[in-house]
């Protein structure tokens, strides 16, 4: 059995001002058109769809018919979960409907989904967190536990009062008790949730920037030895970058983000996994990388020349961008550059060796004229720098006004 595992879509994403939809489809398209190379059977999407709680119309349409599309016309089941960026109730919303399409959309953590058959699988058991599916050209089943994020007050409501146990006791209690009853040698077995996971001991793994923290309860962590034994995969989502933190017998994945999503992720290589699984027997994944979208970049220079020249050279990038220079980037300057490149998504000006040089305006003497006052002050704000002549002009035209 081969199965997609992706995540992190974050669909209605933006970078500052500028808006990713455009990239979005076409990665989109890119995680299709692998889904039907490598005939895959089943996908896994683990969370973080959206960016937001309230995505955009653009967002939703492409969304939905980005599912519809990887289902092939409801031949290949879907199960995708919520993330802690996605509204539980919007996920579920439209579940009636795609189920017609072979999508199962899980907002809540502890969902029971109602059972239903299409024409080439159908759902033989369905119990609260855990879903059994039989596929037409396999003998034998695949088992899912799914855990969709739960912040702490939907801990409580779906976990009890025990919620004020670590989380990873919870969870590992949890998933143990489904993993023995329904996830036996007869069948593959798989868990996917949304959750912050790393292995006991092992270092701080780093989320990205624009990631709401993950804190539940009185815990922010599980660790992957609460993972039932029978577990053969372990689908995550939460870090954008790609990561098997269990074993090469068992994986435990995050499958990444498919685009660069802030710029500590410039220079990351995203992808999706394609598991290989068969009841009893260890699996094997192969990730395959994504290449739609534009490439962040970090890039410094101290020559408004050579940013320009790098900037027309580069044009499929999104760029933060610092200049260093002996004064104040000039208004002309920042023009020319801007001009040069629709992708600048921040201008850091950095005047040079500022931090070395030492203010010398001690005391500010009213009685000069406007000029030399704006110099003395503007002097005392800036690190002893001073005002370049564009900004003295601009002075001139307020004094005229």
């Amino acid at each position: 059995m081969k199965i997609l595992h992706t995540a992190d879509w974050h669909l209605g994403k933006r970078l500052d001002r500028f808006s990713r939809l455009e990239e979005q489809v076409l990665v989109m398209n890119e995680i299709i058109e692998i889904a039907n190379e490598q005939k895959v059977d089943m996908i896994i999407v683990a969370g973080d769809l959206f960016d937001n709680f309230n995505p955009s119309v653009e967002a939703v349409e492409l969304f939905y018919k980005t599912l519809k599309r990887l289902s092939n016309n409801g031949k290949r089941p879907i199960i995708a979960i919520a993330g802690n960026h996605d509204s539980p109730n919007l996920i579920d919303a439209p579940d009636p409907l795609a189920r017609e399409c072979g999508i199962i959309l899980i907002g809540h953590p502890q969902a029971k989904i109602q059972e239903f058959e299409v024409e080439n699988f159908k759902i033989i058991n369905s119990q609260k967190g855990f879903l059994e599916l039989k596929l037409n050209q396999f003998d034998y089943p695949i088992r899912l536990i799914h855990t969709a994020y739960a912040n702490e007050v939907r801990l409580k409501q779906y976990f009890g009062e025990e919620k004020e146990k670590a989380l990873n006791e919870t969870l590992a209690e949890h998933w143990k008790t489904i993993a023995d009853e329904f996830c036996n040698e007869n069948g593959v077995n798989i868990l996917t949730t949304h959750l912050y996971m790393n292995k006991r001991g092992a270092a701080l793994l780093e989320e990205p920037e624009g990631e709401k923290p993950i804190k539940i309860g009185n815990a922010d962590m599980v660790y992957s030895d609460a993972i039932p034994n029978q577990i053969q995969y372990t689908a995550l989502g939460h870090l954008h970058r790609f990561r098997n933190i269990g074993t090469e017998e068992k994986p435990v994945v995050y499958s990444s983000s498919p685009l660069c999503y802030s710029f500590s992720e410039a220079g990351q290589t995203k992808f999706v996994s394609i598991i290989n699984a068969k009841p009893n027997e260890n699996v094997s994944f192969e990730k395959i990388e994504l290449k739609s979208g534009r490439k962040l970049v970090r890039k410094s220079f101290d020559n408004v020349d050579e940013t320009i020249t790098w900037l027309t050279e580069n044009p499929n990038t999104l760029v933060e961008l610092t200049i260093e220079s002996d004064s104040f980037l000039k208004a002309e300057d920042r023009k020319r550059i801007f001009q040069s490149h629709d992708g600048i998504i921040y201008l850091i000006p950095k005047v040079k060796n500022i931090e070395n040089q030492k203010t010398e305006i001690t005391e500010i003497d009213i009685t000069k004229d406007l000029e030399p006052l704006f110099i003395d002050y503007f002097k005392s704000k800036n690190t002893n720098q001073e005002p370049n002549e564009e900004l003295m002009d601009l002075l001139k035209e307020i004094q005229k006004e």
